[in-house]
């Protein structure tokens, strides 16, 4: 048995590795653990403290699991490892990739060999949300307000992939969706929007998302 603890920005994602991802990485003989980052300020920042507390405290405490992170590029603290050299990245696989080998580069630093070789990074570019715009008009279904879809799908034709939407205050993906249904609320709906588009609609719209389950899926089991 391979398992993997997830560290999840919030109740939302700790939803959806428990409901969705874990059963069909199960099937793989991958079982997936979420694990809540605690509280989290404005904006859902993920705070690089409580990351590096939870990090360590996963792969000091269950030395026979591997643990990565579900947590968003938007709204990321502005001390967390690896954000300024994302800055100057134009592709958003580079400032992913700046922003994960800084934080195991961070990490690396105070660990020995053993356990940071269990250690996945993983930063949903640009949020969450992004991944429900694979399927506007699922979307708009799961909100139950299937008029938007026409509006949904304007602001996906836009960029190249749902990842590539942005990540400013004003046009990240949450609030796209929140400019056009003001009563979207995230943990009441992202679970239902992604059960009506379905897992392998978004991982075949999202390549970064679908590279990092591919990756756990991949995972060789952990030697005594």
């Amino acid at each position: 048995m391979i398992s993997v603890h997830i560290i999840c920005e919030g109740r939302t994602e700790s939803t959806i590795v428990k409901n969705i991802l874990a059963p069909e990485c199960a099937v793989n003989g991958i079982y997936l653990y979420p694990v809540r980052n605690g509280r989290t300020r404005k904006r859902g920042n993920v705070t690089l403290d409580r990351l590096d507390f939870n990090i360590r405290d996963q792969l000091h405490n269950n030395r026979s699991t591997y643990c990565t992170t579900f947590v968003d590029f938007y709204g990321i603290d502005v001390d967390f490892p690896g954000t300024k050299e994302a800055a100057t990245k134009s592709s958003i696989s580079e400032k992913q990739d700046a922003v994960c080998d800084a934080l195991t580069g961070k990490l690396a630093l105070t660990f020995e060999d053993g356990p940071i070789q269990r250690f996945i990074p993983y930063v949903q570019m640009h949020e969450f949300e992004s991944l429900l715009f694979s399927d506007p008009s699922q979307l708009a279904f799961a909100l139950r307000e299937q008029d938007l879809a026409q509006q949904l799908w304007a602001i996906r034709n836009d960029f190249e992939t749902p990842e590539h939407i942005d990540d400013s205050p004003v046009s990240a993906p949450s609030k796209r969706i929140q400019k056009v249904f003001p009563r979207y609320r995230k943990v009441q709906m992202g679970e239902r929007a992604v059960r009506a588009i379905t897992l392998k609609k978004i991982r075949r719209e999202c390549p970064l998302f679908d590279a990092w389950l591919a990756k756990l899926e991949c995972l060789p089991p952990i030697s005594a």
